[in-house]
């Protein structure tokens, strides 16, 4: 019985001992020596990729998206979007209630939704046709041909930063219009904010629409 007792001390006392040692190194100086060498390596991905604007105030990040509204009016459920700047993708993954909104943290995810369930082919038609309406303005008016896919679908995370180049430029007239701006000084804006390819061939060409709007900021400031 008390070799029993001794033995089984032994094993706890040893189970013990790797527990607190694996804690330590896995808990503990793994992630300090990983937060480390981040912070040396890359401060500005290991910080969130934080997207500063010209005043050096912290307005989001480049990973995540978010929406340019009007302030919300009595009555209304969804705020209708401030069409000065550039429009990100839709964000209605999940679906839209007290829990999970437009580009909110807390939910995200794709529609799971089959390419001919109605919901979703209703949601795309009055998506595409606000977009349209939207974005035709005096002497260019846009055609059902022109409107990208990323114009009327989600991502998978709902949260995506960037549309297509082809997205952007749907949105270089009304853009102009709305800031008083010429259109080729907002599409020389689009050119100068659309990365290639990774590498030159992983990907697409894409727009991140933070850093976009920033710039369209700053160029009307400057008159």
């Amino acid at each position: 019985m008390n070799n029993s007792a001794a033995n089984t001390g032994r094993i706890l006392w040893a189970g013990l001992r790797a527990l607190l040692v694996l804690t330590l190194v896995c808990g503990v100086l793994y992630p300090l020596a990983v937060t480390g060498i981040a912070q040396v390596a890359f401060p500005g991905k290991a910080d969130g990729s934080e997207i500063e604007d010209a005043s050096g105030k912290v307005v989001g990040s480049e990973l995540i998206g978010q929406t340019y509204n009007l302030p919300l009016k009595d009555g209304e459920e969804t705020p209708a979007p401030d069409l000065r700047w550039f429009q990100p993708r839709p964000s209605n993954g999940l679906g839209t209630n007290s829990v999970n909104t437009q580009y909110k943290l807390i939910l995200s995810g794709a529609t799971n939704r089959s390419g001919d369930n109605e919901d979703l082919v209703k949601w795309v038609t009055d998506v595409k046709a606000a977009v349209i309406e939207d974005n035709s303005v005096a002497g260019h008016t846009v055609k059902p041909s022109d409107v990208p896919a990323d114009a009327v679908t989600s991502s998978g995370s709902g949260l995506d930063p960037h549309i297509s180049p082809a997205y952007a430029r749907l949105q270089v007239h009304r853009v102009a219009e709305r800031n008083k701006l010429t259109v080729d000084q907002v599409d020389r804006l689009v050119a100068e904010h659309t990365d290639d390819r990774i590498l030159g061939f992983i990907g697409e060409p894409r727009v991140n629409v933070l850093k976009l709007n920033i710039a369209l900021k700053d160029l009307v400031a400057k008159g």
